[in-house]
Parts: C-alpha cells; sequence; structure tokens
C-alpha cells in the first residue's frame, strides 16, 4: 500500500512540475526573414550567385566560340590537329559541366556563411526572451507538428531586437488540434 502511495505523491509532483512549464513557439525563418541584416545578406547572396552565373555564361560564350572556329576552320586542318581542338573542346564541355555542380556548392557554403551569424543573433535573442518571460520550452513551428498549447513569442523576440512590426505581417500561430 505504501507503494501505491508513493506512485502517487510523485505523480502529483510530476504532473505539478509538468504543468508549471511556460511553453512558447516562434517560426525562426520567418523571424530571420524580417531582420534587418537578412536584407543585406540577401542582396550579397543575390551578388554573389550574378558572379557566378557570369562565369558560367563567359565559358558557355569561350565553348561557343572555340566550337564556331572549329567548324568554320576544320577543313583547313589537318587530321590530328582537328582532333587536338575536338579533345580541347570536350574538355571545357567537362570543364563547364563540373562548374555548374561547383557553383551550387559554392553558393550553398556562401549561403551557409552569411545565415549562420543570423541565426546565432536570432537564437540569443529566443533564449533572452525564454529567460526573461519565465518559458521552459521554445518550440521552432518550422519543426513541431502536434505539440501542447503555448505561446507565440515571435513578437516579443522582434521587440528584443528591435525590430518593428509592418501593417498587413501576420505572426505565425502554432494552431492547438484538440480531439
Amino acid at each position: 500500500m505504501k507503494k501505491f502511495i508513493v506512485a502517487g505523491v510523485m505523480a502529483l509532483g510530476i504532473f505539478n512540475a509538468s504543468a508549471q512549464s511556460k511553453i512558447g513557439y516562434i517560426n525562426t525563418d520567418e523571424l530571420i526573414g524580417v531582420m534587418p541584416e537578412a536584407t543585406k545578406a540577401d542582396a550579397e547572396l543575390k551578388d554573389f550567385q550574378a558572379s557566378l552565373a557570369q562565369q558560367g555564361q563567359d565559358m558557355m560564350t569561350e565553348l561557343s566560340n572555340k566550337d564556331s572556329l572549329f567548324v568554320r576552320d576544320s577543313s583547313k586542318l589537318s587530321p590530328s590537329m582537328k582532333e587536338i581542338k575536338r579533345t580541347e573542346l570536350v574538355t571545357l564541355y567537362q570543364k563547364i559541366q563540373s562548374w555548374q555542380q561547383q557553383g551550387q556548392e559554392m553558393y550553398q557554403a556562401e549561403a551557409q556563411k552569411k545565415i549562420a551569424p543570423l541565426r546565432e543573433k536570432a537564437f540569443e535573442a529566443i533564449k533572452a526572451v525564454a529567460k526573461e518571460s519565465g518559458y521552459s520550452y521554445i518550440l521552432d513551428n518550422n519543426s513541431v507538428l502536434v505539440g501542447p498549447p503555448g505561446d507565440d513569442i515571435l513578437p516579443l523576440v522582434k521587440r528584443k531586437l528591435g525590430i518593428k512590426d509592418t501593417p498587413g505581417t501576420k505572426p505565425a500561430t502554432m494552431p492547438v488540434k484538440k480531439h
């Protein structure tokens, strides 16, 4: 009988501890998207992407020019010279193919480099708001499919970062499903 009483008291203690937990939600992507630094990072990424695209376009132009010259002059070339020119064209084509993959990897790395400080700043602000407002848990809307009821702390974090709400923007809320 003592075991049942002890188990009951422990269950009540756990229930009370969990009932006191304050839960909040935030959409970190939305938060980062409204940070002033995000506009600058986005513009820099667009410039970087444009420069990568220009380099790829320059290589395509070079290939096109060399191909046109080869077609135009091939009747005047010796068989060995034709083979050398053909090999150059194939090599340039392969270089362009690998450049496309390399360019995507370079863009991804640059994007991570630009976004990492924004994520860190957002995370620090979220932690500060959680501590100041007494939240035990802050969950990201992007990764929670079903969760307990909680508060949307996006407005609190925006205020902490000095970001003003603009008319027409609606903070994300975590839907609470009732069965």
